[in-house]
């Protein structure tokens, strides 16, 4: 059984070097292990079965190195991915930890603070796409407000579109073969961040100058907090064509941040997020941006990284369970499951003939008040669906 679960680099899981790399800082308290060196970061992914690592620019090249230190450090770093055979699907830019970016980055209200982030970047870009980086995520930490005064948020998403479409610029002017995806928060560590949901990532995509070039980056817990639906927010994505990447964590809703072992919190939403994703035909990289919890040593780090893969594992099994399990085709079928699937409109909505002929057919069903009363008192026998769900998950079937 337990091979059944042992991650392999063709499941596509992923990790950030400052996410094993995290040493248990949190507001209250200081670091509780040892900072990871990125290369036994690599070994170390590679021999539980991982596909690769990403990074924020700082995690890799320390901030204020110089070009022949950078060298040294990127070579060394390559070295161990050739080694191991792992890859750099993705990376970012810290905006967020420098004193400078404390009002914003992007955002910022000083023309000066913005131009140093574009470069900054601008930087971070050439250094993940000599790695192999495919996809450059844009976490908006610190673009948001506390103070709602000191800021015209109409002129911010306008300075906010004018970054994006700079990098997208950038890139197609160096040939590069990269997308950019936008990663949704609602709050932390601003009071309120521009673009909290998927849904504002979106609308905001819409308007870029390339949005061919851009699309989104969910996180499990940034959507939870707020209490939104993960599973619908990335559906949507899915929807749009824009899930270029995706990270996978914990979350209780309501809470900070937490950031814990994918599938250490909601379960069931752990497990219909899987659903949609091993059942949409999503291709990209399961990306773990999770951390260990603080009472971890450096052992307990890598339990924590072979969790998250595991856990995506045995949920992915589940979904396999539901789709081949008997009962629950048929209380899918008594709930009417695949009618979604069936055209509102037979001929095309957009046909303005149809949808008139759809009108005068409806009329005339109404008009028989047993049509509509069996309508209206039909039962879809979701409680027992659901029930079959809770008994799939907790293992009786």
């Amino acid at each position: 059984m337990a091979d059944t679960f042992e991650p392999r680099p063709e499941h596509h899981f992923t990790f950030g070097l400052w996410t094993v790399g995290n040493p248990g800082i949190d507001p209250f308290g200081v670091a509780v292990r040892e900072p990871l060196d990125p290369v036994e970061t690599v070994h170390r992914l590679a021999d539980l079965g991982a596909y690769g690592v990403s990074f924020h620019d700082d995690d890799l090249v320390p901030a204020g190195s110089s070009p022949t230190e950078r060298e040294a450090i990127v070579k060394r770093f390559r070295a161990a991915l050739d080694a191991t055979g792992m890859k750099v699907p993705m990376a970012t830019t810290n905006l967020f930890r420098h004193p400078v970016f404390k009002e914003g980055a992007f955002t910022a209200n000083d023309p000066a603070v913005r131009r140093y982030a574009l470069a900054k970047t601008l930087d971070a870009i050439d250094l993940g796409v000599e790695l192999g980086a495919e996809v450059y995520v844009m976490w908006g930490g610190r673009e948001g407000v506390e103070v709602d005064a000191a800021k015209d948020p109409r002129a911010a998403l306008d300075r906010y579109a004018e970054a994006v479409n700079a990098c997208c610029a950038y890139v197609r002017e160096r040939g590069y073969r990269l997308r950019f995806a936008l990663e949704p928060k609602p709050n932390e560590p601003r009071g309120d961040i521009f673009l909290p949901t998927v849904g504002h990532a979106l609308g905001f995509i819409e308007r870029l100058e390339w949005p061919d070039m851009v699309g989104v980056n969910p996180e499990f817990a940034h959507e939870t907090m707020s209490g939104l639906s993960f599973h619908l927010g990335v559906a949507q994505a899915l929807w749009a064509g824009k899930l270029f990447h995706i990270d996978l964590n914990a979350q209780r809703p309501g809470k900070f941040d937490q950031d814990f072992r994918f599938g250490s919190e909601g379960i069931r939403d752990a497990f219909y997020l899987v659903k949609l994703l091993e059942e949409s035909g999503y291709t990209g990289m399961r990306h773990f941006d999770a951390h260990p919890y603080r009472t971890e040593d450096a052992s307990g780090v890598w339990d924590f990284a072979r969790g998250c893969m595991r856990t995506y594992l045995i949920l992915a099994d589940k979904a396999r369970r539901f789709a081949a399990d008997p009962e629950i085709a048929e209380a899918l079928a008594a709930a009417s499951a695949a009618g979604i699937h069936e055209e509102t409109v037979p001929g095309g909505a957009t046909s303005g003939a149809a949808v008139s002929a759809l009108r005068d057919r409806v009329r005339a069903e109404a008009a028989d008040p047993a049509w509509l009363h069996a309508l209206a008192t039909r039962g879809y026998g979701m409680e027992r669906l659901d029930q079959l769900v809770n008994e799939l998950l907790l293992g009786v079937r």
